[in-house]
């Protein structure tokens, strides 16, 4: 596989965690009543890129999926997703438990 298209492989939990979140923006895009070419305007991508985000294509940049947000007013959901970070605050525990730094 030439090197270029590695940005593209994904495990399979993490294909399907980013169909489903791409499927998620096109439910609420529907849910306010909009289309794609509206999407299309105002986060100003074309009507390819547009369906790759709601696809769930590894290949679109994070910055295009959270454009696509900010259209729809979900910006700050974006600003949440490591924000809670559950694994690191128990690593940090048990090392200040240990009397570690």
């Amino acid at each position: 596989m030439p090197k270029r298209d590695m940005h593209r492989v994904l495990f399979p939990k993490q294909q399907k965690i980013l169909v489903t979140f791409g499927e998620d923006l096109l439910l609420a895009v529907k849910r306010r009543g909009l289309t794609k070419q509206m999407i299309c305007d105002r986060s100003g991508f074309d009507n390819k890129t547009v369906n790759k985000i709601f696809a769930g294509d590894p290949g679109v940049a994070v910055g295009a999926y959270l454009k696509v947000m900010a259209v729809l007013g979900m910006e700050d959901n974006f600003a949440k997703l490591a924000a809670h970070d559950e694994v690191g605050i128990k690593l940090q525990n048990i090392k200040l438990l240990q009397g570690g730094k």
